[in-house]
């Protein structure tokens, strides 16, 4: 089985891009945006998890079961979501 290899140029990326996000994450947290700021803090966290995802877990480069695999994880956590907040909602 060949695999990829990923040129470390595209680590180093990844990391400034992650540190960079960071950053951005505390310097929002300093703004009082009302409840926009929990979106963005969330948003931000998204694209952070997503680039986490694609590169150190090596999605981009992977086969369409794995993409199956972790889009069924993410439906799994949705769902629990969803029943932790009906559950809280209803007390």
């Amino acid at each position: 089985m060949s695999q990829h290899v990923i040129p470390q140029k595209v680590y180093y990326l990844v990391f400034v891009t992650l540190i960079l996000l960071t950053l951005v994450t505390v310097d929002v947290a300093f703004y009082n945006l009302g409840f926009l700021s929990l979106f963005i803090a969330l948003g931000i966290a998204t694209v952070k998890a997503t680039i986490v995802a694609m590169y150190f877990m090596h999605l981009r480069y992977n086969l369409k079961l794995t993409w199956l695999f972790a889009g069924a994880g993410l439906l799994w956590l949705f769902i629990m979501f969803v029943l932790t907040i009906a559950d809280y909602v209803t007390r």
